[in-house]
């Protein structure tokens, strides 16, 4: 049978920076690997981003979209069983970072796919400065995807100082006790370190976590106060333009709760050089020979702006009770 790895995370935690090297090093122990990117949104950014990874041992397949979250469960639960035929040695999913982790468990226990796939390991991925207080929702989403973990990861934990990765774990428990589930960590069951020291046992650690199956109270969002996903295509904006735009979209109350802004634009070349760029026409993922693709990863922690190989031009922003008024002119979106 087919092992399935779950690697979940709040948004923006790194679950697909993770993706990258775990898929990498599973590679290397000579593992066929097929990368599922099952997102609830119209565009998948993260897919792309996973792109260098695409080979003889490794194939990238992607749920995206879906008119309900009920027809959404139904491509996903279409894309495993055609995964099934494709004799892979093991599935990573990474889902969006607004999934439920018991839509994993009950999509694989039922028919053909119990007869394909076993579950392996549920990986979670948490920031090691978390955010000290979240919205009721995140709170809850936090707690659901960490409770049945085999091993809880920690990012950017090189940049965290010994009292914030502390409060984390702790703040991770008690999501845990607030939908009564009876499950805690230590700091010494999650795995704190700098991923570029990675060593295979701790690739060892996690390809062997597992996952538990913990009781937790299952809690219903009203979707209109729920996240939110905004998308603008094809910005006509500058590196420059772009980073201020981001900054003032996260610093501005006006603009709601905004957590992540994520995406690429495409910069041509002569315009880059003078630090004044504009976007092309085309939102289709491709490589040029006359054009800088920038991946934008932002949140208030943290700002990335970034060459890329390939991209779409797209620019995602993700949160709660948004203004989308309000952020389309700081974006200068139409």
């Amino acid at each position: 049978m087919v092992k399935v790895d779950l690697i979940t995370g709040f948004l923006g935690s790194g679950k697909t920076t993770f993706i990258k090297k775990y898929a990498a090093w599973l590679m290397s122990q000579g593992q066929n690997i097929g990368i599922l990117e099952n997102d609830f949104g119209a565009v998948n950014v993260d897919m792309m981003l996973l792109h260098d990874l695409e080979g003889e041992n490794c194939e990238l397949e992607m749920v995206s979209g879906g008119c309900d979250a009920d027809c959404h469960r139904r491509r996903f639960k279409t894309k495993l069983i055609a995964m099934g035929m494709c004799g892979y040695d093991r599935v990573l999913i990474e889902p969006s970072g607004i999934f439920d982790v018991d839509e994993f468990f009950d999509a694989l226990y039922e028919e053909p796919l119990d007869k394909w796939y076993q579950i392996g390991n549920v990986i979670t991925i948490l920031d090691a400065r978390l955010e000290e207080k979240l919205q009721p929702q995140a709170e809850y989403l936090l707690a659901s995807e960490a409770a049945d973990a085999g091993c809880v990861v920690l990012s950017k934990s090189q940049e965290a100082s010994a009292e914030e990765i502390k409060g984390t774990v702790e703040h991770l428990n008690l999501a845990l006790e607030s939908v009564k589930c009876k499950r805690r960590f230590t700091e010494k069951e999650v795995l704190n370190k700098d991923w570029e020291q990675f060593t295979d046992d701790d690739f060892q650690k996690i390809f062997n976590s597992g996952y538990v199956m913990e009781d937790f109270e299952k809690q219903c969002f009203d979707e209109k106060e729920g996240f939110q996903s905004l998308y603008f295509m094809e910005l006509k904006i500058s590196e420059k333009q772009l980073e201020r735009a981001a900054h003032q979209i996260l610093d501005d109350p006006e603009c709601g709760d905004v957590f992540r802004i994520k995406g690429f634009v495409k910069l041509e070349n002569s315009a880059a050089e003078e630090g004044n760029g504009t976007t092309g026409a085309d939102s289709v993922p491709v490589v040029a020979a006359d054009n800088t693709w920038l991946e934008l990863n932002a949140t208030r922690k943290e700002f990335s702006l970034k060459p890329i190989s390939v991209g779409q031009e797209v620019v995602i922003v993700i949160g709660e009770n948004m203004n989308e008024a309000r952020i389309r002119e700081y974006l200068g979106a139409e």
